[in-house]
């Protein structure tokens, strides 16, 4: 069977009140995309709002370019399929065996508060399906629980992007809450590595990636997990 993937990108593109834009990581998108479509994995991509995703001008900059985001750049089927998501609120638990949300500051402030994330992660978590995010792709769980109303993340061994990373970028004092602090207020037990080193933490269906370095490991982590799910 093949397996399918919904990856829920952001529709926010102000970063606080900078004045500057924002949006989902290029790498962090890119890599998992083709760490799932070269395992043969379905890929659907979704989002709040119509139309194409904003992607954060800064992970465009020359610097930040991986082998992944290049072959994005020349790929016309990606580019088409990333144009034109899914309505986040046309889409069920029923239409993939994992979701996964990519990073960048926006979902701090469009997936952290949307009630369609909060109640489809946790409709996937009950379904003990794959929940998965790398960076800032985490604040998508902040307000999904369980059936017995506790954080889906209570007990969990976890990571995301660090209060130490957000200080490195300087952007701790825009986001509109600290992740780290937040994941681990829900009683998410949370690790991490150096800053911008990888490190992915799975615990039993949920997978968490750190930075962007850690997208690529993160995908390869989500595959594993749904390898050895009987299907």
């Amino acid at each position: 069977m093949q397996m399918r993937i919904l990856m829920v990108l952001t529709s926010h593109s102000e970063l606080g009140n900078t004045g500057e834009k924002t949006g989902f990581w290029l790498e962090e998108f890119a890599a998992p995309y083709y760490a799932f479509i070269d395992a043969d994995a379905e890929v659907i991509i979704a989002a709040p709002q119509a139309g194409k995703p904003p992607i954060d001008p800064r992970s465009s900059a020359p610097e930040n370019q991986t082998e992944a985001t290049q072959r994005f750049e020349n790929d016309a089927e990606a580019q088409a399929k990333l144009a034109n998501p899914v309505l986040l609120k046309d889409v069920s638990v029923d239409d993939a065996e994992a979701i996964f949300f990519p990073g960048g500051h926006g979902p701090m402030w469009d997936l952290a508060t949307s009630e369609d994330v909060a109640k489809l992660v946790a409709a996937f978590d009950a379904q003990g399906k794959v929940v998965s995010a790398v960076c800032h792709g985490p604040a998508a769980f902040v307000n999904a629980k369980t059936s017995n109303s506790d954080s889906i993340l209570k007990g969990k061994q976890l990571t995301a992007f660090t209060n130490e990373e957000e200080k490195a970028v300087e952007l701790a004092q825009v986001v509109p809450f600290a992740l780290e602090t937040r994941l681990r207020e829900l009683g998410g037990e949370f690790s991490q590595a150096d800053i911008f080193q990888p490190h992915v933490v799975t615990d039993g269906n949920l997978v968490t990636g750190q930075n962007p370095p850690s997208s690529a490991p993160t995908a390869v982590a989500v595959m594993t997990v749904l390898n050895q799910v009987p299907a």
